[in-house]
């Protein structure tokens, strides 16, 4: 049985003519989905529906979307943040409700977490990073905590108050991949996108958030150092966090694009 489904032309590119249509006559897509982008059940048999095609270096992931969440299109991701995404469908990683990558080598771990923040009287969907422990400039053997000092260096701006959206941070972005947060992602030496942070297994976010971070494009990331925000158990004692350190000139931040879905 034909599928209502919307195959865009960077899509067929990919996957060829002769897929795509098996895809729009029924003979490889599925009725039932889970939306990529809203995780909720989507039927291609019964409601317009998106083929979102993750690429990476190696791999190429076939996802299907509710048409009225995302329209029809190719994501690129690195291959390392793609095969997470793939182990989580399999089940090969167990889920995780936070978790940490590096900031540099043999130093401290970033600590991320999600929350949808009210600035200019809307809910922005954010990250808050703070690391575990005082992050040393690389390649010295100081002790002195320099976080803010490197991030300010890259491009975050010094944050006030929380009266606006900070500037966009050029070649930085939030990488999504199956409705889950995968990573932070700065440029790289040669041009492509390298992580900055990134999730051992694929963090869950909530659906509020990912609605928010998906209507806007967008994500603001804020980074304040070791015991200025912790543990908040609300989203508004987050804010109230924030706030506190923005008073005290301990908070950065930089609106990034967001990247999947």
């Amino acid at each position: 049985m034909p599928r209502m489904l919307d195959v865009s032309e960077d899509v067929r590119a990919e996957i060829g003519d002769e897929e795509a249509e098996q895809l729009i006559t029924g003979g490889s897509a599925p009725g039932g989905y889970d939306c990529t982008s809203c995780r909720t059940p989507g039927d291609s048999e019964q409601e317009r529906t998106s083929t979102v095609l993750f690429v990476g270096e190696e791999t190429a992931v076939l996802a299907f979307a509710h048409a009225a969440c995302i329209p029809s299109q190719v994501v690129r991701v690195p291959e390392e943040q793609l095969q997470g995404a793939v182990r989580s469908i399999t089940g090969d990683s167990p889920a995780d409700s936070a978790d940490s990558g590096p900031a540099t080598p043999g130093q401290a771990t970033l600590g991320v977490t999600s929350g949808l923040i009210l600035i200019d009287g809307d809910l922005a969907p954010a990250l808050v990073v703070e690391p575990t422990g005082p992050i040393a400039r690389p390649g010295t053997d100081g002790t002195t905590d320099e976080f803010l000092t490197l991030l300010t260096e890259q491009g975050f701006a010094p944050c006030g108050a929380l009266d606006g959206a900070p500037a966009v941070l050029p070649g930085w972005s939030v990488l999504m991949a199956m409705g889950k947060l995968h990573a932070v992602l700065q440029p790289g030496p040669a041009g492509s996108p390298v992580s900055w942070w990134q999730s051992h297994t694929p963090l869950q976010v909530t659906e509020g958030w990912r609605t928010a971070a998906n209507k806007a494009k967008s994500v603001v990331v804020f980074a304040a150092p070791v015991g200025v925000i912790g543990q908040q158990p609300r989203e508004d004692l987050l804010r109230e966090a924030l706030e506190r350190a923005a008073a005290k000139g301990l908070l950065v931040a930089a609106t990034m694009p967001l990247a999947g879905t």
